[in-house]
């Protein structure tokens, strides 16, 4: 009996093991002939099996641009899309209600990625991203319906992001100075910096103090506004002719950097001394004197923290990101550090000495041309720069701007744009630049929109501390007249450096036989290519 149940039990183990063999080929058929139909389904649409033709036409081109996977313009904006959508939902699972509309955090993605579309798109008319940026921001403020964005974001938060982007700008520029090119222009780096930003300061403060009104120290807070160049459209212009070898031969792209940085620096000092006197309530003389003060504290801070970053971290796995991330962390310091001891001054200049002092050993330790220190504080400007020009358009209240005011700024602006540009080609007079090289330099000296982005809304803020409708008036007309400085003057001065460069600028060619040669022009450039 109990072998007959045996033979039993083993005939159903058979039968069943055939069973499941028999499910699992009919489920490989199943899976196979759904795989073979999603295959021949999107066979069409697949770049791998449809290449584009050597001489496309239009029709190949429109076509081709939508096949599968994702791919050129497609690709970037669907990146773009699954960005945004990603970033909402961190935002919605860290900050819940903060980051639902009429929150600060939901009113700072929409000012973020909507300046970032806003810049692309206006790249296409051959304008500074920033321009876009700026616009995103204003719409965000003034327009009905949308203007909830604009009208929630925190002042606290706004000022901070500034103060950041600030600060990154001020490091990419330390970064970018060239000690051995200084060395040769020394004198005429700081006549450059210097002059054209004093003089057009005077003459601004002049200016706005008898056609708009405002009080000398206020005059003089607008003016070292408006006299600041803009590394935002000046550095990376002067980074794509020096790229294409236009201007090396005489180190004018270091020269416009150097200069651009110092001239920053000082602005930006000037604006801080003239705005702890403007609200001042203790001794004047006190406050004159803590200017320069601020500027040797800023200095020693740079040398002592640039030293110390020579070898800090140590050398290892990951230490470049280390050395990025250590960089930036002192110039935030230096920033919002000499602000919490009132030493607002210091923090700019510290953040630019720090970054040259320790580029100076870091560039002992490059072994090729690739500078990977630069491309982490480009990927951090690239973050910062929609926040911060999207955050100061967003500061413009159309409705409550005076025209007669646009107007008296507009006369303003130019009485002192007219005397900056020619003041900054006595500047270089007698520097070993030829008359096209100082016209260029000229134009290089004409954009404006950085600083003022930075530093425009400063006094508004501090005015609206002090709760004094008067100063809110006074601190109102600097931000306009900060925006209104950008939006004309940065777009004229982008479009002045990209046409004036090759066409005034001596062009060098690195020719692997022959070494270096000047080239004048397009035809030079093609003789020495045949060759």
């Amino acid at each position: 009996m109990s072998k007959e149940t045996d033979i039993a039990d083993g005939m159903n183990g058979v039968i069943l093991e055939e069973d499941i063999e028999e499910t699992e080929q009919e489920s490989t058929r199943k899976c196979h002939g759904l795989r073979t139909f999603c295959h021949n389904f999107c066979l069409p649409c697949r770049t791998k099996y449809h290449p584009l033709p050597e001489n496309p036409n239009c029709w190949d081109r429109f076509k081709f641009t939508f096949m599968c996977p994702p791919h050129g313009v497609i690709a970037r904006y669907l990146q773009f899309l699954f960005l945004c959508g990603i970033t909402f939902g961190v935002l919605l699972a860290l900050f819940k209600d903060y980051a639902l509309p009429g929150g600060n955090f939901f009113s700072l993605y929409v000012l973020f990625f909507g300046s970032v579309l806003g810049g692309y798109l206006i790249s296409f008319i051959k304008l500074p991203p920033l321009l876009g940026m700026l616009l995103v921001g204003a719409l965000l403020r003034n327009v009905p319906v949308i203007d909830v964005v604009g009208n929630h974001l925190d002042n606290k938060w706004s000022g901070a992001l500034r103060q950041i982007a600030l600060t990154v700008i001020l490091i990419r520029a330390g970064l970018g100075l060239d000690p051995v090119a200084l060395r040769k222009l020394s004198f005429t780096v700081v006549r450059l910096a210097c002059s054209p930003c004093l003089v057009e300061c005077i003459s601004e403060a002049i200016a706005s103090h008898f056609l708009l009104g405002l009080p000398w120290e206020w005059a003089f807070m607008l003016g070292f506004v408006l006299s600041a160049v803009s590394p935002a459209v000046v550095v990376p212009s002067l980074l794509n002719l020096s790229d294409r070898g236009y201007g090396l031969n005489k180190g004018i792209p270091t020269l416009v950097i150097a200069a651009a940085s110092i001239d920053d620096v000082l602005a930006i000092t000037g604006f801080g001394v003239v705005l702890g006197i403007a609200f001042s309530t203790g001794d004047l003389a006190v406050s004159i004197i803590k200017g320069p003060a601020e500027a040797l504290l800023g200095v020693a801070y740079g040398v002592i923290g640039g030293i110390l970053l020579w070898y800090i971290p140590a050398k290892g796995d990951n230490f470049i990101f280390y050395r990025g991330m250590t960089l930036l962390g002192a110039g935030l310091m230096a920033t919002f550090g000499s602000a919490a001891i009132e030493l607002s001054g210091a923090g700019p200049l510290g953040v630019l000495t720090i970054a040259f002092v320790a580029a100076f050993r870091w560039r002992k330790e490059k072994k090729d041309d690739q500078d990977p220190i630069k491309d982490i504080v480009a990927i951090l400007w690239m973050l910062f720069q929609p926040m911060l020009f999207g955050l100061i358009g967003a500061e413009v209240q159309i409705s409550k701007i005076d025209g007669e005011t646009v107007g008296l700024g507009l006369a303003t602006l130019s009485i002192g744009m007219v005397i900056r540009l020619a003041v900054s080609f006595l500047a270089v007079f007698r520097s070993g630049l030829n008359f096209k090289e100082m016209l260029f330099i000229t134009f290089a000296w004409f954009p404006k929109a950085t600083v003022q982005a930075a530093i425009g809304g400063v006094a508004l803020d501090a005015a609206r501390r002090k709760g004094d409708p008067t100063l809110e008036a006074y601190g109102g007309i600097i931000l306009t007249m900060a925006v209104l400085s950008i939006i004309i003057t940065a777009p004229i001065g982008a479009i002045a450096i990209a046409i004036s460069g090759p066409r005034l600028l001596k062009r060098t060619v690195k020719d692997k036989e022959y070494g270096e040669e000047d080239v004048q022009n397009t035809d030079e450039l093609a003789e020495i290519t045949k060759v």
